[in-house]
């Protein structure tokens, strides 16, 4: 697999304070430049930028496999360990799961554990791992 360029996202938060203790704290990200409308964080390698915005609309839904799926969602593909390393960190603070951690396409081509739950702020994330990382793109 080709190397993966670190992404840029940038993500509204209606509390600096909480966005902070979440992603720091609980998901134990770093936290590198920061000002009092935004931080940024290394998210799994990537660059996370929270900014203050009180006025944060409301999430919508779609199905998928099932489930009730937040659109929009942003997230990061982990090694297996890792995965479930966060998914047990997550427990063990009582984060609310919108989705709980479960494995989709069991045995089959794509096999991946995937969770869904909110920060703070309401943004909707989903960590994933693959069984076979080169099946990320896989149909």
């Amino acid at each position: 697999m080709k190397s993966i360029c670190p992404f840029h996202l940038a993500i509204p938060v209606n509390n600096l304070g909480k966005a902070e203790k979440f992603y720091g704290d609980i998901l134990n990200c770093s936290k590198g430049r920061s000002s009092d409308y935004w931080i940024d964080f290394n998210f799994f390698g990537h660059q996370l930028v929270v900014h203050l915005d009180k006025k944060i609309t409301k999430q919508s839904f779609n199905q998928v496999d099932g489930q009730h799926v937040p659109v929009p969602h942003f997230g990061v593909v982990l090694n297996w360990d890792e995965w479930l390393n966060v998914k047990e960190r997550l427990r063990q603070v009582n984060v609310d799961f919108i989705i709980q951690p479960y494995i989709r396409f069991e045995g089959d081509i794509g096999e991946q554990a995937t969770m869904f739950f909110l920060d703070p702020s309401g943004n909707a994330l989903e960590f994933k791992a693959f069984k076979n990382i080169n099946q990320l793109f896989a149909n």
